[in-house]
């Protein structure tokens, strides 16, 4: 499926970004870094010290510090401008809003900024001064939308929708920004009553494949004009385009059910927020993160209660790693009827991250049970046990993810992956054999299945030329992969051809240098081809990288003896 906010952004984020320069001022998120009590007295030290911060992605110290040094040289406009992309950053709205209107001194338009101001002043009803610091907003760059935009949604609320439109038309001629425009459009005619208008725009949205809040805001515009067999329709085309997605059958119902006067956008303050997520959605999708979380915090500040935008912040949080700020930002979700499961599942994945893999679990087992016909939160379950490498927890997981599928479809050879990795832990080898070849039908030509059952048969000594053949299949698909390229490489020394094995090995080697089980490998085929010197410098490698899985013992054994004469021809 298309994205819905791909298709609103296809430009080059190099034209989007041109003078923002936000990324330096915002490396930072909570919990490292030097602390406000180190000591540090000067302007110099604490300009020194949010650096630090900076550098150890710690927002709130890297605010604190830089506010410090700002306030020892409040003239310094470097320091005005991180420190207020930090507060905002951080969501400290009404510190952002001062520093925001001391920027405006600035030579230059402070795009960011005036964006809060309009935006603060909107939500005060202070449409005089929201008209003219958007007056001011910058037309190149994220302007070229962001001021279309804004002017629109502040001619809505004064009532004038034909002033709106004209202020909206802009985007229309922008390749790849007419999903934006027609949403819009529709939201403004919908909120003037001009019921008619507002279908022909929704309609433009929803000829393709629309996310979630789209459907969302299309389908209430449905339910209230009495169209509720279409709102049907879309809900059930949604559902249908995304089986596993957030849309099932209760909250579809929930939706298709609301009251005729709710509006998923009810004012014009409501909408420059959802204008600010979008834009924030879409930069968040071609990963430019820290002005996407500036948008986000913007438009939390207008609507409180956009679940989509507490999501965003949430998802921004955790790819960087700052979880504590995502639970928050999840947790506020957990009772809404269509992103709650979602943020629960989210929830889980934070938790994990944070090593509090019991808490995670038990998150898990909770939406397991609650809805017993889906596998998402039963498979991430095993997922987690696997990880942990409690195996023979994970084993049981996975089985009731599969009993609920009932017949396997291509989409679902991971899962049989993991469960048979699960089993050749835990030495149940038959079982893992049973499900990769069953993977292997839904998925003939998928390298880590290949490589998987071709070792693991070559290890055994089992199958050899046909093992042999997958392994090959594997490396073609995936000529750079170590451990694929390892396994031919030992299929070849099982086989008794060493000269080849090396070769292979010694590219392995290349790929993966310090993998303690493809230098054994290698330490091997040398030894057999009688590169003795080199056998044991490769197991030396071997015993230095050993991890908890490597035998170190055996290892320990060839550097001390070398390997025993060999054994008679494996088992074809």
């Amino acid at each position: 499926m298309t994205s819905f906010r791909r298709r609103l952004l296809p430009i080059s984020l190099a034209i989007l970004m041109a003078g923002t320069a936000l990324a330096p001022a915002l490396a930072a998120g909570p919990g490292a870094g030097p602390t406000a009590d180190d000591g540090t007295g000067s302007a110099t030290g604490s300009y020194l010290a949010g650096r630090y911060a900076q550098h150890q992605d710690d927002w709130t110290a890297a605010a604190r510090f830089t506010a410090q040094a700002l306030a020892a040289d409040p003239d310094d406009p470097a320091l005005l401008r991180r420190t207020f992309l930090l507060r905002l950053g951080e969501g400290r709205i009404d510190t952002a809003v001062g520093y925001a209107s001391r920027l405006l001194d600035e030579k230059g338009e402070p795009q960011m900024a005036l964006t809060l101001l309009a935006a603060d002043a909107l939500a005060k009803g202070k449409l005089d001064e929201a008209d003219g610091y958007t007056a001011r907003l910058p037309t190149d760059g994220l302007g070229r939308f962001l001021a279309p935009l804004t002017r629109a949604w502040l001619a809505t609320a004064r009532g004038k929708t034909d002033e709106a439109l004209t202020a909206l038309q802009p985007l229309s001629g922008v390749q790849g920004f007419e999903a934006l425009y027609n949403l819009h459009a529709g939201l403004i005619l919908d909120l003037a009553g001009r019921n008619e208008e507002a279908a022909a725009r929704y309609a433009k949205v929803t000829e393709t494949d629309a996310p979630l809040r789209v459907v969302q805001i299309v389908g209430s515009f449905m339910s209230r004009t009495g169209r509720k067999d279409e709102a049907r329709k879309l809900y059930e085309a949604f559902q249908g385009s995304n089986p596993d997605g957030l849309l099932v059958e209760p909250a579809l119902a929930a939706m298709a059910n609301a009251p005729s006067d709710t509006r998923p956008v009810p004012d014009a303050r409501s909408g420059l927020a959802e204008a600010l997520f979008d834009l924030g959605s879409a930069l968040h999708h071609e990963n430019a993160d820290e002005p996407a979380l500036l948008f986000g915090r913007i438009a939390l500040h207008l609507r409180d209660d956009l679940a989509l935008a507490h999501l965003l912040i949430g998802d921004i949080t955790a790819s960087r790693d700052h979880h504590e700020e995502a639970l928050a930002a999840y947790k506020r979700l957990e009772k809404d009827p269509l992103l709650g499961w979602t943020a629960r599942m989210r929830e889980a994945d934070s938790l994990a991250r944070m090593d509090r893999n019991d808490e995670a679990i038990a998150v898990l087992k909770d939406l397991a049970a609650e809805r017993p016909e889906r596998t998402d939160a039963i498979t991430r379950l095993g997922d987690i046990y696997r990880y942990a490498k409690r195996y023979a927890e994970a084993i049981p997981a996975y089985t009731t993810a599969l009993e609920r599928i009932g017949t396997p479809q291509e989409r679902h050879w991971p899962l049989l992956y993991a469960r048979a990795m699960c089993y050749e832990k835990t030495r149940q080898w038959p079982q893992a054999e049973a499900d990769l070849q069953a993977a292997l039908k839904l998925r003939p030509d998928e390298p880590s299945l290949l490589n998987f059952l071709g070792y693991s048969w070559i290890d055994r000594g089992e199958h050899l030329y046909k093992a042999r053949a997958m392994v090959e299949r594997a490396v073609e698909l995936r000529p750079r992969d170590g451990y694929i390229v390892d396994s031919l490489g030992w299929a070849l020394y099982t086989l008794g051809d060493y000269e080849a094995a090396v070769a292979k090995l010694e590219r392995a080697v290349e790929l993966k240098p310090v993998d303690p089980t493809i230098n054994d490998h290698l330490g091997d085929a040398y030894w057999r081809a009688g590169r003795r010197v080199e056998a044991r410098f490769q197991w030396m490698r071997a015993l230095r990288s050993a991890d908890d899985d490597t035998d170190k013992a055996a290892i320990q054994a060839k550097l001390d003896k070398g390997l025993p004469e060999q054994k008679a021809a494996a088992k074809q």
